[in-house]
């Protein structure tokens, strides 16, 4: 009874384990396999840090949605 009691209290333990272990595994796979050769890099210019390179294009991300509310001070 004891050790039914011991095995139920761990068994979420090893369940949460398992799947943060198939989650990281399956990051590791999905990088190693993105196919891109130029991995990218961290630079600072004038104190900003700007992401230099990789496999994205400026032009390919979607752009800013416009604010068309006028009552709000938004700047993009």
């Amino acid at each position: 009874m004891a050790l039914a009691a011991r095995v139920t209290a761990v068994l979420p333990l090893v369940g949460a384990v398992a799947t943060a272990v198939a989650l990281t595994g399956a990051a590791f796979f999905t990088v190693a396999h993105a196919g891109c050769a130029e991995t990218g890099r961290f630079v600072e210019r004038d104190g900003v840090v700007e992401f230099v390179g990789g496999c994205v294009d400026g032009q390919e991300l979607p752009a800013v949605p416009r604010v068309e509310n006028a009552r709000y001070d938004v700047k993009p």
